[in-house]
């Protein structure tokens, strides 16, 4: 990418959108299109045509999701697979018709097996049952990874599939019916605080393990992988270390300083039991993650809770 390129990052109000314009301005490229809502809709197909159409971006992060945790995946299936298959549907075509240079398509480790082997190799991808719980926002990122290598293979697109771990940090969600289990959490715990109670139930038993890696090192891969890596070949980005959340919540309740009891409601599911992605071959490249999980929380608690 030359600094002065068109780049079209969709999905630049959300938590990875906006860490990557930051990260693009703070390497001087000045030619970022961030589009609202209000001025593209990506559901529509006539709309992300005339967009492209007028501006010509030259590259395309496809950013824009409908995303959530256990629970917004339960409540809104139909939203999570309609909406996002047809943005990405929309989007990929576009990027064909009016010949970008590349585009960058993030998948998802949800997308990988449920009892794949740990930790998940890029050649897991399609081997086995997804985990039922989030099966249609699943469904619809392997329909656009599947997707962008059709075009690559079919009309030569040059696409990029990075597969990023569990991300957090600042400008996630913290939307209770929709937020992922650090947000949930962080929130869960400074309420818990400010009202004194006395205990914190979870959902599960505490004991699934997960990786997560903070949201600027996302937005910095993803600079790096569209710069350097040519290939329509997933590559997974996270930072291969793995904490369960039983230890992931009494982290978060310490960075909140809430000192109640932590107990944990096992009726409730827990998600697929382990997920550590094998970043090995990103690693390869020259690139790895910077931000500790430690660092990250107490970025993201005071920017969100202490600002």
């Amino acid at each position: 990418m030359k600094k002065n390129d068109k780049i079209l990052v969709t999905g630049a109000s959300g938590m990875i959108g906006s860490a990557l314009v930051r990260k693009l301005k703070a390497d001087g490229y000045n030619n970022i299109l961030a589009p609202s809502h209000k001025n593209l809709d990506l559901c529509s197909q006539d709309s992300v045509n005339k967009h492209f159409k007028t501006n010509k971006p030259d590259y395309v992060f496809h950013l824009a999701a409908m995303v959530g945790g256990i629970h917004a995946n339960n409540e809104f299936p139909a939203n999570f697979i309609r909406n996002n298959s047809l943005m990405q549907i929309n989007v990929i075509e576009a990027s064909h018709k009016f010949k970008v240079k590349k585009l960058l398509f993030p998948g998802s480790a949800c997308t990988y097996p449920k009892m794949a082997p740990q930790p998940i190799k890029e050649s897991e991808f399609l081997n086995g049952m997804i985990e039922p719980t989030n099966i249609a926002y699943a469904a619809a990122k392997i329909n656009g990874i599947v997707m962008c290598q059709s075009y690559a293979k079919q009309f030569g697109l040059k696409v990029v599939i990075p597969m990023p771990t569990n991300t957090y940090g600042i400008g996630d969600n913290f939307d209770p019916k929709q937020s992922h289990v650090i947000p949930a959490l962080m929130k869960k715990f400074a309420e818990a605080k400010k009202n004194k109670k006395k205990e914190v139930i979870i959902w599960g038993t505490g004991n699934a393990l997960r990786e997560f890696i903070y949201v600027d090192d996302v937005a910095d891969s993803f600079v790096f992988l569209m710069k350097k890596y040519n290939s329509n070949e997933i590559i997974n980005v996270g930072t291969m270390g793995e904490i369960s959340i039983s230890k992931l919540a009494n982290k978060i309740a310490k960075t909140v300083g809430y000192k109640g009891k932590i107990v944990f409601d096992s009726s409730k599911p827990d998600g697929a039991p382990r997920k550590c992605l094998d970043s090995n071959k990103l690693k390869s490249l020259g690139w790895s993650a910077n931000i500790s999980l430690d660092a990250g929380l107490e970025k993201m608690y005071k920017h969100h809770f202490n600002h």
